[in-house]
């Protein structure tokens, strides 16, 4: 479990000498409260939580808020509404971002759920509990954006050896910064480039003395141009994919040829060549007469099929219109670099390289990696997990499970290992990771032998392993430390990770916080007494995670 910022209740906790303190035991039986390690903060609250209304879902949350001030309340914070939605199932989410004193907490984000009835039914997420200490806005601060931004470009500078070309502006945002055992305003930026080296990063400047607080590259990996063309007639073409397999999909043509845009879904679909160069998007893909055969093709053809048949997936299984669900653009680029043994998505787009034939063969090859990458992406516009430690060990994991959710949906060969499609071609029955058994890549399988250091962004590829055979359990059902799973199928488990991911899940989620909102999907899916909730309760269980 991770730390969090314990200021004002330390020591209460450390007398008392018990794990919840007597204020918080006193409350009713239909309220289950899930705890951090210190007690401090709620990271899950559920039951029928309020009485039936037909105020706002807004209102219904902050009543509740205001009747529980050990739970959510404290001096100088507040609770900003950020998102809602109302579900097929009649439920509305309300997502808020914690404020202290007027400005954010980082990664402070709470979620709640009010069912069909007007019952709040669930609370997700851990506030950061002890901002008393902090002092005001006014005298924590006195380094402006640009010169925050200034230091931290020139500290991805210093890192990467160069540099970086930008992809998108820099934003800095001011925050609360709260690490541990100290809360400091800051400025949170995003950096992101694809060269002279691909990068993502996550600043934290502070604000009063404009040094790096934290730093950590968040792009997301598969393993540790020219403008659009906006006339022309719609078409279908076909050609030869990396592993030889034949298939159609929409093109756009017009007087310079066949270009691979797909103009039915969304906001499109764009595929680019990088022309083994590393400045992105690159070029959009031409084509002479729409016949995509030649073997420099086939990269091009499997990375704009296979990221049509991903949006296909979510839309037609969760009515979920691109990433974003507002049908943003999907642009992907092949051939990027020489002998580049990774995919990734940068933040904006899929970049795909095409291996060097020992290790890798082209990674756009393989359904089940376009589908993790594009996976990332929903995850950054919904729960937005935090790429480092357990969060981003979950993230990595979600991006696995659905992954392979697609390549069984298309029933494209499917299994339940990752990457076996595109990775190490002369050997056979490897993959990047086995979910079925996440040792044979020495991965761990169970909480107790998870990876502790910060290697890895503190394992995310590692820890997602925990995570990943409990979603091969769910689905497929066994054995595993001593617990029994009856499988629920691969259809009901992507409903119910959906859901996990993008009602319950916060930026800062761990993975007992994991555990109970899944068991919440489900019972709201398929009800408190379901064999599908027995199901998840007992496949986290075998893993390890309580």
């Amino acid at each position: 479990m991770k730390k969090t910022l314990n200021l004002s209740l330390a020591a209460a906790v450390a007398l008392s000498g018990v794990l919840v303190p007597s204020v918080y035991a006193e409350k009713p039986a239909a309220e289950k409260i899930e705890w951090n390690d210190q007690a401090t903060a709620p990271v899950f609250v559920s039951g029928e939580l309020t009485a039936p209304s037909d105020r706002s879902a807004k209102e219904i949350v902050f009543s509740y808020f205001k009747e529980s001030p050990e739970l959510y309340t404290e001096p100088g914070t507040s609770y900003r509404v950020t998102e809602q939605t109302t579900d097929e199932l009649g439920f509305t989410s309300v997502a808020l971002q914690q404020i202290h004193k007027g400005v954010p907490v980082f990664g402070a984000v709470v979620k709640a759920v009010i069912n069909s009835d007007g019952v709040l039914t669930a609370v997700s997420g851990e506030p950061v509990k002890g901002l008393g200490s902090v002092g005001d806005l006014k005298s924590g601060t006195s380094i402006k954006r640009q010169e925050a931004e200034a230091a931290a470009i020139a500290d991805v500078t210093a890192k990467i050896g160069g540099t970086p070309e930008l992809a998108r502006d820099v934003k800095p945002e001011l925050v609360l910064h709260a690490n541990e055992d100290s809360a400091k305003y800051a400025y949170a930026m995003e950096i992101e480039f694809l060269y002279p080296e691909p990068g993502n990063y996550q600043y934290f400047i502070d604000a009063e003395t404009g040094d790096v607080l934290e730093s950590y590259n968040q792009i997301h990996e598969a393993k540790p141009g020219s403008n659009d063309p906006l006339t022309g007639s719609d078409t279908v073409g076909t050609g030869k994919g990396v592993l030889g397999d034949t298939k159609s999909f929409n093109t756009l043509t017009n007087s310079d040829g066949s270009y691979l845009v797909d103009r039915k879904r969304g906001n499109g679909i764009f595929t680019y060549d990088a022309r083994n160069r590393t400045r992105l998007p690159g070029y959009l893909w031409l084509d002479a007469d729409n016949v995509y055969n030649s073997s420099y093709d086939a990269a091009a053809v499997d990375a704009h099929a296979y990221a049509a048949q991903t949006y296909d997936y979510y839309k037609n299984e969760f009515g979920r219109n691109s990433y974003d669900g507002n049908g943003a653009k999907l642009v992907s680029t092949v051939h990027y670099s020489r002998s580049y043994n990774n995919a990734f998505w940068s933040g904006s787009q899929m970049v795909y390289g095409d291996g060097d034939g020992y290790n890798f063969v082209p990674l756009s090859g393989a359904l089940d990696v376009i589908a993790h990458e594009l996976t990332h992406a929903v995850t950054d516009t919904t729960a937005d997990l935090v790429y480092q430690n357990e969060s981003g060990a979950i993230n990595e994991s979600m991006s696995d499970i659905f992954g392979t959710l697609v390549e069984h949906h298309f029933n494209n060969d499917p299994d339940w290992l990752v990457g076996e499609d595109i990775y190490t071609p002369t050997i056979s029955g490897d993959a990047l990771r086995s979910m079925a058994d996440p040792t044979e890549n020495g991965d761990p399988d169970h909480y107790s032998k998870r990876y502790t250091g910060t290697d890895d962004n503190g394992g995310v590829h590692w820890n997602s392993g925990i995570s990943n055979k409990a979603a091969y359990l769910l689905a497929v059902g066994g054995t595993h430390y001593g617990v029994t799973v009856n499988g629920i199928g691969t259809e009901k488990a992507g409903d119910i990770f959906y859901r996990t991911l993008t009602v319950y899940l916060t930026p800062n989620s761990t993975f007992s916080q994991y555990r109970s909102a899944a068991v919440q999907a489900a019972t709201d899916l398929y009800g408190a007494g379901s064999a599908e909730t027995a199901s998840v309760e007992a496949a986290f269980s075998a893993v390890g995670v309580y």
